[in-house]
């Protein structure tokens, strides 16, 4: 590590004490970069066995990388805790300007602890840290209005960031998230409930530090092939045109787009919710994360007129990507983009994960529609493919948790499908809720083994994809591509790289870049980091009880036909357990 780099700062913050202090912990980051690898150490180490997620017990780690602030794409913020979804590894990552704020101010990681009596929010500009009081913040309707308020009251210029949540983590919804800058979020195993649990409404970073490189040629010449490569790429342009909304047409195509709780795998009226109609119709800007050429992110302009005033009208900006719209489009049956926008801004409002809150839906809609649940559990909505207004009520309801069902369906779908029944189509991996990918074997074996249970773990929906009209893989040679794939992501998510951009960075450019910012580390070494930081992650997972059972598997990704046909049960029982027996090797 270079001289004066802040990076090995860690910021500790206790909120039940109102105190803070800095520790320096160089061999963290020496060792494991930063991002995923330093954060899994420190919650080793600050979270005891056997804690509960919404007890105090429970730490908030938030961590960036060393080529944070120095490269382009480098801008994504790890978050880890324990996961009140699932009860396991809560790992979460996040772009906009978050990574670059922290490192501004002078700190690689922040841990927090604890839980505060009342409502506050975090006001950290570089060395000084402010508890604020949050009371009048806390029970606000809106994510949005929160996070003008505490722009507009608090100080601070430089790179800023600012997270909070809303209602759903104030009311404990084990799916809740954080929303930083109003469109990103900290999304995914329920970081808002852990932040609500604490009484910590939001945290303000902000900081205008130096960053010092290694030789100045040599970064100069490394950036400029990273920035140049980013904004000549073809893949890359994909993203900045229309965005992983454009995955919608293709998937739907090849028969890998979950429909009306996977009953479907294809969607007819997919084109009007496709990226190209979106884009078409409704795109209304293009943002970019801190330190990011591409711009992915694309917000729809939708016009309204208020319900009393005919001719006045209002217009909402409203982020949309591919999952969003598999979750809360098809997956609901609904093709109404229109509808689609009001029912995601609903759920941002809310603050609650996009993803898992359409899969319940659709879990909900499937149970009512099959008499497992009456409209005296929904207290009198009827559920029925494509009403997003019915969809609309139910997030409201599952917020407030106004009874013992919707009570349940804030704990996920399977504490729900544990209680009304309905498990053979309630999809979730791992505890956590499906992503969008009905493409083959590779994508559920993937979130079934990924430590976090995500499509981003290993991209096994890309391995099927690549299969499609190719001999069928072996169970192990695809569990060993598997594994490789997210051996490797650990690097990028230490670095912390955002994975749009893993085609930017290889292994070679990456060796120069850590050169530069004083980390020396020769290929070799590399893999074996990756493989190290996955086994981290996976023994504190077994610490915390995780097992797989392949029997709790929902059955109807075996009874819906993906894009490489109908999927095999053995094929996955044995892809599972010699996926088992390989992770649990330890590093050599």
């Amino acid at each position: 590590m270079l001289l004066n780099d802040p990076l090995s700062n860690i910021l500790f913050v206790d909120l039940s004490k109102k105190e803070f202090w800095v520790e320096n912990r160089r061999e963290l980051f020496d060792n494991y970069l930063g991002g995923s690898g330093v954060g899994i150490q420190l919650l080793n180490e600050t979270c005891p066995q056997g804690a509960k997620p919404l007890s105090p017990e429970n730490p908030i780690i938030f961590t960036v990388g060393p080529l944070t602030g120095l490269y382009p794409l480098a801008s994504k913020t790890v978050a880890m805790f324990k996961s009140p979804l699932t009860g396991n590894l809560g790992e979460s990552h996040c772009g906009g300007r978050s990574a670059i704020a922290i490192r501004l101010a002078g700190y690689g990681a922040l841990v927090i602890k604890g839980a505060s009596d009342i409502p506050l929010y975090l006001a950290i500009h570089q060395d000084k840290v402010f508890f604020r009081d949050a009371t009048s913040l806390w029970g606000m309707g809106s994510n949005f209005t929160v996070g003008r308020v505490i722009r507009e009251i608090e100080p601070g210029d430089g790179f800023r960031t600012i997270m909070r949540i809303g209602r759903a983590g104030e009311n404990l919804v084990s799916y809740a998230c954080v929303m930083t800058e109003t469109y990103r979020h900290f999304g995914r195993l329920g970081l808002g409930a852990v932040f609500g649990s604490k009484k910590l409404k939001g945290i303000v970073v902000s900081g205008k530090r130096s960053l010092p490189v290694g030789e100045k040629k040599e970064y100069r010449t490394s950036y400029d092939e990273i920035y140049n490569a980013a904004v000549s790429s073809t893949a890359m342009k994909k993203y900045h045109d229309i965005g992983t909304a454009e995955n919608v047409s293709p998937l739907n195509e090849l028969g890998g787009l979950p429909t009306k709780n996977l009953t479907e795998q294809r969607f007819p009226e997919a084109s009007k919710i496709s990226g190209e109609a979106f884009a078409e119709r409704y795109l209304g800007r293009r943002l970019a994360c801190s330190h990011c050429p591409v711009g992915c992110i694309h917000i729809a302009a939708l016009r309204e007129s208020y319900e009393d005033e005919k001719y006045f009208y209002k217009t909402s900006m409203i982020s949309y990507d591919y999952e969003p719209i598999f979750a809360l489009g098809s997956m609901l049956g609904i093709n109404d983009p229109e509808g689609f926008l009001r029912l995601m801004d609903q759920v941002e409002i809310l603050g609650l994960d996009a993803m898992s809150a359409g899969v319940i839906l659709a879990w909900a809609t499937e149970a009512q529609n099959h008499g497992l649940i009456s409209e005296k559990e929904t207290e009198g909505i009827r559920l029925q493919w494509g009403d997003y207004h019915a969809y609309m009520q139910m997030t409201k309801k599952i917020v407030d948790q106004s009874n013992p069902f919707f009570h349940a369906l804030a704990q996920g779908i399977n504490h729900a499908a544990s209680l009304y029944g309905g498990k053979e189509y309630a999809l979730a991996f791992g505890g956590n809720e499906m992503p969008g990918y009905h493409t083959g074997p590779g994508a559920y074996i993937g979130v079934l083994i990924g430590a976090r249970h995500s499509h981003l773990d290993n991209a096994g929906y890309s391995v099927d994809q690549k299969n499609i009209g190719k001999p069928v893989m072996s169970p192990e040679v695809l569990v060993d591509t598997l594994i490789a794939e997210e051996e490797w992501r650990q690097i990028l998510s230490s670095l912390v790289v955002c994975f749009f951009a893993r085609g930017i960075y290889p292994r070679d450019i990456i060796l120069k870049t850590l050169n530069v910012a004083g980390f020396p580390i020769n290929s070799e070494e590399l893999t074996l980091l990756g493989k190290t930081i996955l086994h981290e992650k996976l023994r504190f997972k077994i610490r915390e009880g995780y097992t797989l059972n392949v029997d709790n598997i929902p059955q109807r990704i075996f009874q819906t036909p993906s894009s490489l046909g109908l999927i095999d049960k053995e094929y996955i029982r044995t892809a599972v357990e010699y996926a088992q027996k390989k992770l649990l090797e330890a590093p050599v």
